[in-house]
């Protein structure tokens, strides 16, 4: 059997010296954007260089920056996946309004229109769990959002914050002997989830993401690493409409954030593009999710040629039957999970083998790259992100009899 490559979705864990760094780091007036400083990019230069050469010891074969250049010293300042865009786009602004606790909307038949994220349906349904602190699956405290009060753009300050993530990526490839690498990018639909108080049109304020989101995709192609697009809306906004739309609303509604992504990547090669899909990587049942062989289709549609997604939690893993379904593109290639941000038992190597082949049997283990259902920055422990990464590397390559 051919070599099965790996990656993983984006998120590492992060040193000390660079959560103390950014945590000092001061902001400009709106709250919102750091203040660039020397000794912090300095910090920044030098982990990234660690965990890409950390990357390389383990035997993964497509890395990224860990998410480094993701940080955020603003108001917002609680992860980094989606929220650090708010750093580099301009017409945003903290007004106290919160996506966690705006008040919710109801959708009508045709009519598909996104919820405030505490009427969930996962959530309503196991509402005293997540409000638990000793649950395990606690939401935590509420995090204030900004929100859309003019027009929206990519600013200078964004175009420095690209330039140094490809300047320290391309610089730590070059040094650990990396012919390639990645870097993570919010999709439209994942900006356009934040209050809207300009624009007061769903379709026209998901464009302005189209346009304010392109030139961050276009600086990252243009400088030869391939851009990975995270848009867990795609599956996870099923969760968040209520009440339950049809299946036809939901796949509809999805459609026009796929073909917003089209339009952001529009010139950039799609062998550049990789598509990360997941249904929120928070820990919790995940009762609600949209089933995979119903969204495939309409994912399958984004001119990416990686699709990233979950397929090794328990709420998802039996889904790699899908692919027997649905015909995979000849330009596409899959890169599943096959280990987990949602448990703190490391898979073993035999299972990692077990998961992969079954992907592998199917669509060519050419067209699979073994992979992570998530980040794992910031979700588990180091120590065990680091252990999976292993397991994984480990894993693959015992598919193809190598030891």
């Amino acid at each position: 059997m051919s070599t099965i490559l790996t990656t993983h979705a984006g998120s590492l864990p992060r040193p000390a010296e660079l959560i103390e760094a950014n945590a000092a780091r001061p902001v400009d007036d709106t709250g919102l954007a750091p203040v660039l400083a020397d000794d912090f990019t300095e910090v920044l230069r030098t982990s990234v260089e660690r965990v890409v050469q950390r990357q390389q010891d383990l035997g993964i074969d497509l890395p990224n920056d860990g998410e480094y250049g993701h940080l955020m010293a603003s108001a917002v300042n609680y992860g980094s996946w989606w929220t650090y865009i708010f750093d580099r786009v301009g017409g945003l602004e903290l007004t106290g309004e919160d996506i966690r606790t705006t008040k919710a909307v109801r959708s009508e038949p045709g009519q598909v229109r996104l919820t405030s994220f505490p009427d969930r349906r996962d959530w309503q349904r196991f509402q005293t769990a997540y409000n638990d602190p000793d649950s395990g699956i606690s939401l935590g405290e509420q995090k204030v959002f900004p929100a859309a009060t003019g027009a929206i753009s990519f600013t200078d300050l964004g175009q420095k914050l690209i330039g140094l993530d490809i300047a320290h990526l391309q610089a730590a490839l070059d040094k650990s002997g990396y012919q390639q690498g990645f870097l993570n990018s919010v999709s439209p639909g994942t900006g356009s989830r934040i209050v809207d108080n300009h624009y007061g049109d769903v379709d026209e304020f998901l464009e302005a993401w189209v346009q304010t989101l392109r030139p961050e995709y276009q600086a990252i192609a243009e400088a030869g690493l391939t851009v990975q697009i995270d848009a867990p809306e795609l599956a996870e906004n099923w969760d968040q409409i209520n009440p339950e739309p049809t299946i036809e609303d939901y796949l509809a509604f999805t459609a026009k954030r796929v073909e917003a992504i089209n339009r952001a990547i529009e010139g950039i090669p799609a062998e550049q593009v990789r598509l990360h899909l997941c249904w929120g990587s928070w820990h919790g049942p995940h009762t609600t999710d949209f089933p995979l062989a119903k969204l495939a289709p309409v994912v399958l549609q984004a001119n990416a040629k990686y699709l990233s997604f979950e397929a090794g939690n328990v709420r998802h893993e039996h889904e790699w039957t899908v692919w027997e379904q649905v015909e995979l593109p000849a330009d596409k290639v899959l890169v599943p999970g096959v280990v987990s941000h949602a448990t703190n038992v490391v898979e073993h190597p035999d299972l990692v083998a077990q998961r992969l082949e079954r992907f592998a049997r199917i669509v060519g283990a050419e067209r699979v790259i073994g992979s992570t259902d998530c980040g794992l920055g910031g979700r588990i422990h180091a120590d065990i992100a680091w252990a999976k990464l292993e397991s994984l590397t480990a894993g693959a390559r015992l598919v193809t009899g190598e030891h």
